[in-house]
């Protein structure tokens, strides 16, 4: 029904006459384009200040110049196929309005792009480095979307292009097999949010640190020695790789700790929870606690477990409350008994093959060490 109302009304501009129909055809169109462009622009600053984000006000004020020209090209194109007598070189008027339609908004498209992915990698939340690779990606598909198109406008056969381009993508495909996969390897980490710039992980190998960067190739990682470790993408896109940044970056601290058979384990457990309370680096949410593990060979299994800000600060928090604890129990007179071999005589002519050895977590009278 649409289209039959189409050809009802461009019949009746065709009746009109000449003069008449291009000048209806070309005043519409430019008092459309002037309304888009007014109107339009106060819907956008509407939406955007409902809509959280600047992303949303790149992609309106990308498209919205488009737009309202487009409605000019048309109407134009329109206005010089309603003359009767069309000269010779007006003959390509719809291919050269279709082009220049699609190259319109092929270039406010990757401004679009470009917008968008600074907008993202501007925003805290995203802070990473994979939207430039997606802008790439975009450019790209825009180009050869718009030569295809164009081509095709001006019927130019693009089947033999095609065999080549395919040929072609099939040659780099095996020479560059690696880039890819480092390639598709980035994108599958990005869209899994495996980790960002700045969250520190550990890979399967045990390497442990910092995320300094992330390319379309390869992740770079700052280690706990200053050193900077560079690993292709589609290497950790088949690792496992734990993320101590994620979901929070708080973590728990373990600091294991023998005391001897006999010790007041309440006194001990008051004693390790004063430590920690004592020290700046521990947080008090989640509250530090105190569990008593298991009865080890020489010594009491207890384990104190506290909360930190941040997965880098694991080293040095467990050094300060390591020599806490000791210092601690030294004052409060706890013992950290160790393994200690005695050697039990039973007889003061009694031969190697009759000596019998016993382990002990403290001191044994008449023994001989």
């Amino acid at each position: 029904m649409q289209t039959q109302l189409a050809i009802d009304l461009w019949e009746g501009l065709q009746a009109l006459p000449r003069w008449q129909g291009v000048l209806l055809v070309v005043g519409a169109s430019l008092v459309t384009a002037w309304l888009i462009q007014v109107v339009g622009d106060v819907a956008i600053r509407r939406l955007t200040r409902r809509i959280p984000g600047d992303v949303d006000a790149v992609i309106f004020r990308s498209v919205h110049p488009a737009l309202y020209v487009t409605v000019v090209l048309v109407g134009a194109y329109l206005g010089i196929r309603l003359l009767v007598d069309v000269p010779a070189w007006i003959e390509p008027s719809h291919a050269a309005t279709l082009t220049l339609v699609t190259v319109l908004w092929a270039v406010q498209l990757a401004r679009m792009g470009r917008g968008v992915s600074d907008e993202l990698t501007s925003d805290d939340t995203v802070g990473n480095q994979m939207a430039p690779i997606f802008q790439n990606v975009w450019s790209a598909f825009l180009l050869g979307a718009s030569a295809f198109l164009v081509l095709s406008f001006w019927e130019v056969n693009v089947t033999p292009l095609l065999a080549s381009a395919g040929v072609l993508g099939i040659v780099i495909g095996l020479a560059a097999r690696d880039t890819i996969a480092n390639f598709f390897g980035s994108v599958a980490l990005y869209v899994d949010g495996t980790y960002a710039v700045g969250d520190f992980v550990v890979l399967e190998s045990g390497q442990r640190g910092r995320v300094e960067d992330i390319s379309i190739r390869s992740t770079v990682l700052r280690t706990r020695d200053d050193l900077l470790v560079t690993v292709p993408n589609s290497v950790l896109n088949t690792a496992t790789i734990t993320n101590e940044s994620s979901p929070e970056r708080e973590r728990r601290v373990e600091v294991s700790v023998g005391v001897a058979y006999g010790s007041d384990v309440d006194h001990v457990e008051e004693t390790l929870l004063a430590v920690a309370e004592a020290e700046d680096v521990v947080l008090e949410e989640p509250e530090p606690r105190v569990r008593f593990r298991g009865f080890g060979d020489s010594a009491l299994d207890v384990d104190l477990l506290c909360w930190i800000p941040a997965p880098v600060l694991r080293g040095r928090a467990t050094h300060r409350l390591n020599k806490a604890v000791y210092k601690a129990f030294v004052e409060e007179g706890v013992e950290i008994p160790f393994p200690q071999r005695v050697v039990t005589m039973n007889g003061a002519g009694a031969s190697g093959a009759e000596l019998g050895t016993h382990a002990s977590g403290g001191d044994v009278p008449g023994s001989v060490d």
